[in-house]
């Protein structure tokens, strides 16, 4: 009896050891690894650098808080900004790393007030198999060639629309202008909704809501997070009226994204997901393609020979489209070489945006550096997009540079990438294709003093204001289609649509 209690006894000692011995090791291991963190400071308490990072985004050199701690730490470094410990990238390859692997090594993380605003359904939240779904439905829709169709005589109806009502040496706010067009065309590919009373409530309230995105994640009632709130819930009690009525009336062939989604047999995509992921697609229209568009025209403006080859190369595809008898089809403006290098450039230079954050499912070692589990990563575009050993020279506006240049490298990235690159990219360039086409083929300006804005979102600060003249060539057309009251304007608008539909 004693001797089997001292081999029991001797056999839990033996566990005891070996466990403990397993323990020390993993613990021995972990703080090995957590030695392996990139170097840098975690700052103040509770505030970390949240406050520097901000007053350098603020400034016309926000990539200054990163070069800063590039020069002192390494490409790749740590910091605590946003409310948590963090590891800034603003290397291309762990960029390329960070954004390539999937929801069991890093899922998204944003701001407090944005995961608040987006909602638990919203394409930037979800994972796994249900956001490659969403993902794959929206993507194939938004690349399709009649959607592109459709985008494409949409917007010659609003581009002479608008622009028959701009008057010589009249003043247009370029980005007011086409975050009016792009937002238009955009929510009718989205959820079929035409010109009128619901299309200015939705715009409304839209702008109430995207005020909200990077705020205080306070949620008492006044407050700039609570208002946007609220005018969510107005707008996805909208998109669920359209959504009823899409169900009671379904037909066969999807004429928007709604309709995608609804046709979607798996069954796992709710009206609220389908509301969430609706309102967060909008975000396109009164942001990043009117921005697109915006900073390209600042853009050429100061740099004139850009500008020349710009517009050369438009009035020949114009000139020899007349020539033809036809108008020109979406394939037409994707086919101009130099107006295509013009947009990377714009995007590489604006950097509408700036990074991805992304949290830690477990510990990670990309390249040499280690990324604890619960820590986030925050890839950051901008510094990569301006780094001199990846393009020469890179605060000069030089479209010539991507005349050979590979598009899909991962030193650019101003579409994201992986499973979660923005599925609308080439519905981007194509609008902006079509605008600048318009653009250059139908007046001549003079920009007037502005600069860019950075941060929360990017912008300019005087809504880029150019004085434009008519050509010769497009006088006519704007004196017979006359410009009177902008009730008149909106209804041509929602006459021409109607024609558009018709044919």
């Amino acid at each position: 009896m004693d001797k089997l209690l001292m081999m029991c006894m001797a056999t839990v000692m033996v566990f005891i050891t070996v466990m403990f011995c397993k323990s020390w090791k993993k613990k021995r291991m972990r703080g090995r690894r957590r030695s392996q963190l990139p170097r840098g400071s975690l700052g103040w308490p509770f505030i970390g650098e949240t406050l520097e990072f901000m007053s350098c985004a603020y400034s016309p050199c926000p990539e200054r808080f990163m070069e800063k701690r590039r020069i002192m730490h390494g490409k790749v470094f740590k910091s605590h900004i946003f409310g948590s410990p963090t590891i800034v990238s603003t290397e291309a390859e762990v960029n390329r790393f960070i954004l390539q692997s999937d929801a069991s090594i890093f899922v998204p993380s944003y701001p407090k007030s944005l995961t608040e605003l987006m909602g638990k359904s919203s394409i930037l939240s979800i994972n796994g198999s249900l956001q490659r779904r969403v993902h794959g439905l929206i993507g194939a829709f938004l690349k399709s060639s009649s959607l592109k169709a459709q985008i494409t005589l949409d917007m010659h109806n609003y581009l002479k629309a608008s622009m028959a009502c701009w008057k010589d040496d009249r003043l247009i706010y370029i980005q007011d202008e086409t975050k009016h067009m792009v937002f238009e065309v955009l929510v009718k590919g989205l959820i079929g909704l035409q010109p009128g009373d619901e299309m200015q409530f939705l715009k409304q309230q839209f702008r109430e809501f995207i005020a909200g995105l990077i705020s205080l994640p306070v949620k008492l009632p006044g407050t700039r997070l609570y208002r946007s709130l609220q005018a969510k819930k107005r707008m996805v009690m909208l998109v669920r009226n359209i959504i009823q009525d899409k169900r009671r009336s379904r037909g066969c062939n999807p004429r928007d994204v709604i309709d995608v989604l609804l046709h979607d047999s798996s069954n796992q995509l709710t009206d609220d997901l389908i509301s969430d992921n609706i309102i967060d697609l909008m975000i396109p229209g009164e942001d990043s393609v009117p921005m697109l568009m915006t900073l390209a025209i600042k853009y050429l403006s100061d740099c004139p020979l850009a500008l020349q080859q710009l517009e050369e190369e438009s009035m020949q595809l114009k000139r020899r489209k007349s020539l033809l008898g036809e108008d020109l089809c979406w394939t037409d403006y994707m086919s101009l070489a130099f107006t295509q290098n013009v947009i990377m450039e714009t995007l590489r230079m604006g950097n509408i945006i700036l990074g991805v954050m992304r949290k830690a499912m477990k510990d990670v070692a990309i390249n040499g550096y280690f990324i604890p589990k619960g820590w986030c990563v925050f890839a950051y575009f901008r510094s990569v997009h301006l780094d001199e050993n990846h393009y020469g020279d890179p605060y000069s506006f030089n479209p010539w540079r991507w005349k050979d240049k590979d598009i899909a490298a991962c030193s650019f990235t101003p579409f994201g990438g992986g499973q979660r690159l923005c599925p609308g990219l080439d519905l981007a360039r194509l609008k902006a294709s079509i605008f600048l086409h318009h653009m250059v083929t139908s007046f001549t300006w003079v920009a007037e003093e502005d600069h860019v804005v950075n941060f929360p979102t990017v912008r300019m600060k005087n809504k880029m204001p150019v004085r434009v003249a008519r050509k010769k060539s497009s006088a006519g057309q704007g004196e017979r289609s006359g410009c009177t009251t902008v009730g008149e304007r909106k209804q041509r608008i929602h006459i021409q649509c109607l024609d558009s539909q018709r044919l």
